[in-house]
């Protein structure tokens, strides 16, 4: 099966080796067919130091680092 990709916005650095990493993806209600946006934040394992808050990053799915973290950040863009 393939590991899933998603992009976001990076939300908090205060961590070590850990990034809290915003994705926005957009819902149609079921009913009254109106588009929404979501908002969901993942905690993503990072290795390089030169990645700050606010920059556009692409995470995939992992096995599980710790309790919470099951993705790693891929790249910048």
């Amino acid at each position: 099966m393939a590991k899933k990709k998603l992009q976001g916005i990076i939300v908090s650095t205060k961590m070590q080796k850990t990034v809290v990493v915003e994705v926005e993806s957009i819902k149609e209600h079921p009913k009254y067919k109106r588009r929404f946006k979501i908002h969901k934040k993942f905690k993503a394992h990072n290795e390089n130091p030169e990645i700050k808050d606010g920059d556009n990053v692409i995470i995939e799915e992992c096995a599980p680092i710790s309790k919470d973290k099951c993705w790693k950040v891929i790249s910048k863009i």
